[in-house]
């Protein structure tokens, strides 16, 4: 399967398109400052909040609206939560809203400008930035001190979703953090004769050896579609051992390492991977590898379940990221989830009451076994079941243990999703297509994060 994408990739072009999209984005927070001045007004009292309203602490008692960042996926786990959160709360009543993981950013951005925003949500902090940035979340610095939850979270994840949201304030509890993991069948590897892929070495000799293309068979599949840059960006900094996003302020991205890396990686596309892999988005490709005919998959802990469901574990296994040939393993921070409050709410005392119960050692245990992610909660990340499943143990022994390497990927700039997704899916694509080299690529998008770095300093100074 192919697309056709123009050839037009040169770099002056690809400049000249990066300030329009800048101009374009300075144009709408104009237009955007606008709108919330004007729905501010427009909205009084009648409980659809949009951002930057200030909002109302409340009586602790009533019905708050949650929505849940991934809805379908996670819902039966959150409801059991509800109930039981309800059963000791009986004064508040939790409205469960399920959103798409695909729709939750443009649900939130409609919601801010005009108006219908929750009392909380789940909110990933690859988005964290461009909501805290429109003035509509509320800090929990002061409601987290003195809490039930104060000295019982991750301290990781606590400074990650502080530095996604600006680097000052905590505008999320965190919930969870499902990090990347590369599966593998260990029924085809034993048949091959093959070793565990350790190393990024042992990685590309089983993609090689397991590519079958005459039975439709494969060593990999690599994702194309949506979400794709940060996982050409772990494989990159993955095989290259850089270990900082920045050296000061201009960013390693396009570091010659990183593009011989990606370079060697993309040569996966139509030679040892399905050429459909070049538009597959996450779903499709945990669905094509749990057809049984792929050798591995990059993804991160909360497929596990569905593999299990799929192949049965028996068949396949999941490890923290290839190392180095000198044993060195990096890898790209993988985004921390949280649960917001909406400065807009007016049952803030109750929707704070929530997060407290939501994040706490029993329902955050809960809800992490149920997606196999790793508790942000500490009592939670020591429970049995953690050491259950494989995947999650080696992923939060290499967290914990200081054998992995993060690279922070800079969530907290308001242009990073625009920047990671629509400027630049497209051009991954057109390098998996041959028709733009690695090297242009990673020119290009270093060349507009150096640019929204810049302009993140100034303004914040």
């Amino acid at each position: 399967m192919d697309i056709s994408i123009p050839r037009n990739s040169n770099r002056s072009s690809n400049r000249n398109r990066s300030r329009r999209s800048r101009s374009r984005r300075a144009v709408a927070a104009v237009a955007l400052t606008a709108a919330l001045a004007l729905t501010a007004t427009a909205c009084g009292d009648d409980g659809s909040g949009a951002g930057g309203d200030n909002g109302q602490e409340g009586s602790g008692k009533g019905e708050i609206t949650f929505w849940d960042n991934n809805g379908g996926v996670r819902t039966d786990v959150w409801k059991e939560i509800i109930k039981d959160f309800e059963a000791k709360n009986p004064d508040i009543h939790v409205k469960y809203v399920p959103i798409p993981a695909e729709s939750v950013q443009s649900k939130y951005d409609t919601a801010i400008q005009g108006g219908g925003l929750p009392d909380v949500g789940g909110v990933g902090a690859a988005m964290l930035a461009g909501i805290s940035a429109q003035d509509a979340l509320e800090p929990l610095d002061e409601r987290l001190s003195g809490s039930s939850l104060d000295g019982r979270l991750n301290p990781g994840m606590v400074d990650s979703v502080r530095a996604a949201g600006g680097g000052n304030r905590l505008f999320t509890v965190p919930a969870s953090a499902s990090n990347g993991v590369l599966y593998y069948r260990t029924d085809l590897f034993k048949a091959a004769g093959l070793e565990a892929p350790t190393t990024w070495g042992k990685f590309y000799e089983a993609a090689k050896k397991l590519t079958a293309k005459g039975e439709n068979k494969f060593g990999y599949t690599i994702r194309g579609g949506e979400g794709s840059i940060a996982q050409a960006l772990d494989a990159a900094y993955g095989q290259s051992g850089i270990g900082s996003f920045w050296d000061g302020d201009k960013t390693t991205v396009n570091d010659p390492k990183n593009v011989a890396a990606l370079k060697k990686y993309v040569a996966l596309y139509k030679k040892n991977t399905p050429a459909a892999d070049v538009n597959n988005d996450f779903k499709k490709m945990n669905a094509q590898w749990d057809t049984g005919r792929i050798g591995m998959l990059s993804h991160n802990l909360g497929s596990y379940t569905d593999h299990v469901k799929a192949l049965g574990e028996g068949k396949f296994r999941g490890l923290p990221n290839p190392t180095t040939d000198a044993g060195v393993r990096v890898q790209v921070s993988n985004p921390v989830d949280g649960l917001g409050l909406f400065r807009s709410s007016k049952k803030k005392a109750a929707a704070w009451k929530f997060i407290e119960f939501a994040a706490s050692h029993e329902a955050n245990s809960k809800w992490n076994r149920s997606a196999g992610a790793i508790p942000a909660n500490t009592a939670a990340s020591k429970d049995a079941w953690v050491n259950e499943a494989e995947p999650t143990k080696l992923a939060a022994a290499a967290l914990n243990d200081g054998s992995l390497k993060i690279v922070q990927l800079p969530y907290y700039l308001p242009d990073w999703n625009t920047i990671s997704k629509a400027d630049n899916e497209p051009n991954y694509q057109k390098v998996l297509l041959g028709k733009m080299s690695a090297k242009d690529f990673l020119d290009t998008l270093a060349e507009q994060l150096n640019e929204a770095q810049a302009e993140w300093k100034e303004q914040s100074n």
